[in-house]
């Protein structure tokens, strides 16, 4: 989504339109500043907050909203660049060239993909 520029010139600035992170994100501060930016977002909170909110009872505030689900698809999206970083030349990037380096990429996929084995036996 586009958001206009203060002065109104130059490009507009573009904001998010969800962000989904790791726990490892789920800081106040971090919180604070997606919802001052109005950006929604999905952060799963950490076991020892989770505790020390309860610990606190009323005065510990309500959990975060958090859609499970979303929060799957991005382990599958990070799982799956795991894999693509498990071959050098797209870990180091070896390929200089941003038409090489797609092929490179293109390469482990398709040897990634051949790896794989099926979800569900052939009938």
């Amino acid at each position: 989504m586009a958001v206009a520029r203060p002065a109104g010139v130059g490009r507009p600035r573009k904001r998010l339109d969800h962000l989904t992170a790791d726990k490892a994100y789920g800081s106040k501060a971090n919180r604070r500043s997606l919802r001052a930016r109005r950006i929604p977002h999905t952060i799963a909170e950490r076991d020892d907050v989770r505790r020390s909110r309860a610990r606190k009872g009323s005065r510990g505030g309500r959990p975060p909203n958090f859609d499970g689900q979303r929060y799957k698809d991005r382990n599958q999206v990070e799982r799956a660049f795991n894999r693509l970083r498990q071959f050098r030349a797209v870990a180091t990037r070896y390929d200089k060239l941003k038409d090489r380096y797609e092929a490179t990429v293109t390469v482990a996929s398709i040897m990634i993909w051949l790896r794989a084995k099926p979800d569900r036996s052939r009938p």
